[in-house]
């Protein structure tokens, strides 16, 4: 296992440019699945959780070129359909989140999918449901296999239908859209998921001969079609990644710029960071964030208490509700952080506390956040990574703590931040990466 030992208390400075969206890229990958024949994608981030899905797809027949460090072309033409279903391959896909999203385009394309209950952050239930029930609905027939954990789905012809789905799962939302653009007839998904991850997965889809309307709305119509063809697609940045540098350089930036963000694709970030006092210049496609020596929380327009609080798209994103709660710890003025979708995200807030921070756990989803105004600065302290978005939450909390902090369980970060330490040190951060 690696830690990364931070020095903190030092101010950074200079730019920086966010990585390929995780999430979006999870997703495009495995739509690769649906064709034959070669589909290129840019600007994939070199990150755990994408190389290890990309080892998976490897494994199970399809031809992986990495043409450069962040563009890849597969080819599903000649898949191991037997491998698919072996213990070596459900074994994998039990310690990778992502690996869910083969289920639909191999139930579209071959009319069955083996798969394990999948892995990831220890941040709460994460249910399955709305893509079982989703296939349900398409025509397909699914089997619990008790003795080897495993999910075993089938169909011999999936029909397009009218659905309801229970909840706005991204996840499960992708998944029915890339086993619906082969079924026959017209799908319609309604509160479905619209993040711009599942619109970039539409508009690849289209390119590769699908049939999507609707895109960027909570009703999708889907027209299915005999087969799909191969594209080139690039992912957009990671909106995640730029809220976390929005955040660095609130508590630590001398005047931090983030390059090529995809403004019009940020939806609620910046207003998040705004409601703490966070100042922001949008100049093109950059953000500006200056030094700030203070900053002040806003109160609703009654006097109430600030509530931050995750939602579904175009709400605000539940992955930065953990950097946003440590910036909080800075301000000046107090905030409610309401965090609805998993109920146990918030525990890394202990580490915080001990840190110094005045933060009030009311239960696994709120907390309330003192801020200190920078007149009591956090201190240095050993932790260990939760999950990804608590594990770059508490690195930027070790960067503004006086003393030299360690977090354990990097790889939690590696999972979702390329090279996170290098580029930061650039901006004049000190960080070590070491082996335990």
């Amino acid at each position: 296992m690696e830690s990364f030992i931070i020095e903190g208390g030092y101010y950074l400075n200079g730019t920086i440019t966010p990585q390929g969206a995780k999430n979006e890229a999870l997703e495009v990958i495995c739509a690769s699945l649906l064709t034959q024949e070669e589909v290129t994608i840019d600007n994939i981030p070199d990150i755990l959780d994408v190389n290890n899905l990309i080892k998976l797809l490897q494994e199970t027949g399809v031809k992986v070129t990495r043409n450069s460090r962040n563009n890849y072309t597969f080819q599903a033409d000649n898949l191991h359909l037997d491998y698919l279903q072996s213990d070596d391959f459900v074994k994998k896909c039990s310690s990778l989140r992502g690996s869910v999203l083969m289920i639909g385009p191999l139930l579209g394309r071959f009319g069955k999918a083996t798969i394990a209950k999948p892995g990831g952050d220890k941040i709460g239930r994460r249910r399955l449901d709305t893509h079982f029930l989703g296939f349900k609905r398409l025509g397909a027939k699914f089997i619990r296999n008790e003795e080897r954990n495993i999910y075993h789905i089938e169909a011999k012809q999936l029909k397009g239908c009218y659905m309801l789905i229970d909840e706005a799962s991204v996840t499960g939302t992708a998944n029915i859209i890339m086993a619906a653009v082969l079924a026959k007839g017209t799908t319609t998904i309604y509160n479905a998921a619209c993040e711009p991850y599942i619109q970039q997965l539409c508009r690849l889809l289209n390119a590769m001969g699908a049939k999507i309307s609707g895109i960027a709305s909570n009703l999708l119509t889907i027209e299915g079609v005999e087969e799909l063809h191969g594209a080139r697609h690039s992912v957009l940045p990671d909106m995640i990644e730029v809220g976390s540098f929005i955040g660095m350089a609130a508590m630590t930036g001398n005047g931090i710029r983030i390059k090529d963000v995809s403004v019009k694709n940020l939806g609620m970030i910046p207003e998040a960071f705004k409601k703490l006092g966070v100042k922001i210049d949008i100049e093109g496609d950059d953000l500006w964030i200056p030094h700030q020596p203070h900053y002040q929380i806003e109160s609703f327009i009654d006097g109430t208490i600030m509530t931050l609080a995750d939602a579904p798209w175009p709400g605000l994103t539940p992955d930065l509700l953990s950097v946003l709660l440590v910036v909080a710890t800075q301000a000046r003025g107090s905030v409610l952080f309401h965090q609805k979708m998993f109920e146990s995200r918030l525990f890394f807030v202990d580490k915080l506390i001990d840190m110094g921070a005045q933060i009030i756990l009311c239960d696994p989803h709120r907390a309330v956040v003192v801020g200190h105004d920078h007149k009591l600065r956090l201190h240095a302290g050993h932790m260990t990574s939760p999950d990804i978005r608590a594990g770059i939450a508490l690195l930027i909390a070790a960067l503004n703590a006086n003393g030299t902090s360690r977090i354990a369980n990097i790889a939690q970060i590696d999972r979702g931040y390329e090279d996170i330490e290098k580029r930061l040190n650039a901006l004049g951060a000190k960080i070590k990466r070491v082996n335990d």
